[in-house]
Order: C-alpha cells, then structure tokens, then sequence
C-alpha cells in the first residue's frame, strides 16, 4: 500500500477522518482515492470549513441558482451543506458496513447560534438526520450543559451524534453521561441501540496555543521564574487528552456499561480535534503521536494528514505516563495558570469562532446569490 504510515495508525486502533470536506473533491475522485489508499474512514466539517468551501471558485454556483427566491441564505446553507454530506455519506457508507457501524461516519453541525438552546438544537437536529436520510450520518452538538441535555434525548431518538467543542474534563464527563442515559432511556423504550454511533471532540492543540502563550507572558514578567514555566510549554493540550483518554476507558466499564453491552451498545470514542499543530517549534504530528489508542478517531487536516503519510511514528502513547500527565497538571496549577479558566475561555471562544464563521458564511452566500440572480437570464 502507498500510505503504509497512515494504515500502520489505523491498525492501532485510531480511526482517521479527514477535517475537510467541499465539492470539488466529493465529485472529482479525490475522497474516493483517499478512502481506498489514506485509510480514512470518516470525515467532519464545521461552519468554519463551510465557509472556505463556499467561498473559493463555483462548485456550488449550479445548486444555488436552482433555489427559489424565497429561500433565505440559511435555506440555501442547508441545502448545499446537506447535499455534500449526504455524498460524503454515500462515500463512506461501505466503510460503514464493512465495519458494522463503528466507522463510515461524516458529520454535520447544527446551526452554532443554537449552542445554549437545547430544544433549537433537538429540533434542528432531527430536521438535518431526516433531510440527509443516511444512517452514517452524525450530528454536531456543542459540549455545552445546553448540548449535553440535546445529546441525551438525540441518543434516545436513535441519532448518532458528534459533541463538538470539548477542552475541559469536567465537560467530557458530562457528555459521557448524557450518552449513556440516552442508550438508558431507549432501550427503557423497547428500541434497539446497536446501530448508535458517538464520538466526544477533544479539543487539543488550542490548549497549548492559550497555555503557552499564558506562560510566556508571565515569563516576560518573572525573569528569575522564566526557565521554570517555558519548561511546562507544550504539556498541557497532550496531558490533558491523556486524561480524557482515562475517563473514557473508565466510564465505558462496570456494571452499568455491560447492561447496555448486553444490548448491543458502542463506546462513545474520543475524537481528538484541533490536531494540527499550531506553534512551528513543535512536531508537526505531534497531536497525532502522541494520542494513538484503540477506540480513538483523529480528524486530521489535509495538511497533518499529508504530514503523517510522511513522517508520522505510530506507538501505543495515550495510555503511557498518566502519572506524568497529572504532574503536568499540577504544576500549571502550581505556578498560577488554572486549566479551568483556559478551558472555560477557549469554549466561548470557540463557539464565538463558530458563530463568526456562520455570520460570514451567510453573507457570503447572500453576495454570490445576488450576483447569480444578476446574470441568470430571465426564465432561466
């Protein structure tokens, strides 16, 4: 095989999905290539990764002229976000038999306006799964108390979902629950649970992004303490994980797991997201390595993707030196950095980021249907 690296990853356990989706590639053979020869399995997008897609050339011109008039700008979203999801579906869905619905899934968000409306997020959740109408199909819920309680009830409806925007540990274990109350509250409704799929987004390289730049700050300040807190530069994101990492195998154990088990119930799998590295003096793959574990889905950027075919080194790593993660911790905490201040700002600022995208995504739109209606002929 030409991706020996990327399928050496794979048979560790690591599912990898592709953080990219347009129509050019859905159409011209490229994800098809990528599935047979990169080892993918799934793919994720993002009103942010809309927003580039829509913006760049004019693969969407052709659907966008057929749209009534009357449709609004999130109308004409819906319509062509939903239409290469539901492609990018039919591109994996042999992904998805093949492995009896572990993987094979794209997922798609809810509008992220809708980030603390538990009801607006049910509701448009079950618009987009039945719009779609593709059983490997996720939904993306944000990790807010608000997504949590949506998660819960999609469960129970039978909806894979994808909870999206997690840093803090706190927020992944309330997810967690959410999940197997939902598997709970079906099979106390007589209906079948294994053909349910979920993945919990951890986000990771932020973490060090907001952390580091926190430590250097205070480096500048305490030139005698300097030394000391660029030592502790790029820990956090990675022990972090690692700790995720160790609650999921936690709470997918025990009695109340192996009820649902008897039913046929999967693991909600960690989804380690934000996985390219952002800081130049690091590892290029370095969220990639260093996270490697069975049960685990890494949604990779071309970019990381490309960088991991390369050169990328796959080892069992997320179960190793979890001592040394909470030590990490600690000292952060230590030295007057609090990982629930970082987490909690890096939350609203990823829902902020979000919501900008979706903001600028509808005016985008909203200029290029203008300007299709002003060359279209009349009666065309």
């Amino acid at each position: 095989m030409s991706s020996t690296r990327l399928h050496t990853l794979h048979n560790a356990g690591q599912s990898l999905w592709l953080d990219y989706i347009d129509r050019t590639m859905l159409g011209n053979g490229d994800l098809a290539r990528r599935i047979k020869d990169d080892a993918l399995t799934g793919m994720t997008s993002n009103p942010t990764i809309f927003e580039k897609a829509l913006a760049d050339g004019h693969a969407y011109d052709a659907q966008l002229r057929t749209l009534a008039g009357h449709a609004t700008d999130r109308d004409a979203f819906e319509a062509v976000a939903t239409t290469d999801v539901r492609d990018a579906c039919d591109a994996f869905r042999s992904v998805y038999d093949a492995t009896e619905a572990v993987d094979g899934y794209v997922s798609l968000e809810v509008s992220p306006d809708l980030a603390r409306d538990s009801a607006g997020t049910i509701a448009e959740a079950r618009k987009l799964w039945a719009v779609v109408g593709r059983p490997n199909l996720m939904i993306k819920v944000p990790g807010t108390p608000e997504g949590a309680v949506a998660v819960q009830q999609l469960t129970a409806d039978g909806i894979n979902v994808n909870v999206t925007l997690l840093f803090a540990i706190e927020a992944h274990a309330r997810v967690i629950e959410a999940y197997i109350a939902g598997l709970e509250q079906r099979v106390a409704a007589g209906h079948a649970i294994n053909h349910i799929g979920s993945v919990a987004s951890f986000f990771v390289s932020r973490v060090d992004a907001a952390i580091d730049k926190q430590l250097e700050t205070m480096a500048s300040a305490d030139p005698s303490s300097a030394s000391t807190l660029r030592a502790l530069q790029g820990k956090a994101a990675i022990a972090n994980a690692k700790l995720a990492y160790r609650l999921f195998t936690a709470s997918f154990s025990g009695s109340r797991w192996r009820a649902l088990t008897a039913h046929g119930a999967r693991v909600q799998r960690p989804l380690w997201a934000s996985t390219s590295t952002k800081n130049p003096a690091y590892r290029d793959v370095i969220y990639v390595e260093e996270l490697v574990g069975p049960n685990t889905v890494n949604t990779l950027p071309p970019a990381t993707l490309e960088a991991f075919r390369d050169h990328g080194e796959t080892r069992q790593s997320v179960t190793t030196d979890l001592a040394g993660a909470e030590r990490t911790l600690a000292a952060l905490e230590a030295v007057g950095v609090s990982l629930r201040a970082v987490t909690d700002r890096l939350l609203a600022d990823g829902l902020a980021s979000f919501e900008q995208s979706f903001v600028t995504l509808l005016a985008g739109l909203a200029r290029k249907r203008a300007s299709l209606a002003s060359t279209t002929p009349a009666g065309a």
